[in-house]
């Protein structure tokens, strides 16, 4: 994943896992990385991954299970991409 440019990060986060699930690149119950794991490799606060991760939860994009992880929680085919 690349969040390269300019502007918000958070914004730039969520923008990229909406995408990923929306065009089938993360699939309906695929685990997504720990928020600590994921803000490393992109190089950016926890908190910019964690407040990404909340939204795209409660937009129903991914379903968190308390200590288990964060899940992709529709097929990419549900959302509409006008939502966009």
């Amino acid at each position: 994943m690349s969040i390269e440019g300019r502007g918000d990060r958070t914004e730039r986060v969520y923008r990229e896992l909406r995408d990923a699930v929306l065009d089938g690149r993360l699939r309906r119950g695929e685990r997504l990385p720990a928020t600590r794991e994921l803000a490393a490799s992109l190089g950016v606060s926890r908190s910019t991954v964690s407040t990404a991760y909340e939204r795209l939860t409660a937009e129903g994009y991914l379903v968190a299970r308390v200590g288990s992880g964060t899940y992709v929680a529709m097929p990419a085919s549900t959302p509409s991409r006008a939502t966009r």
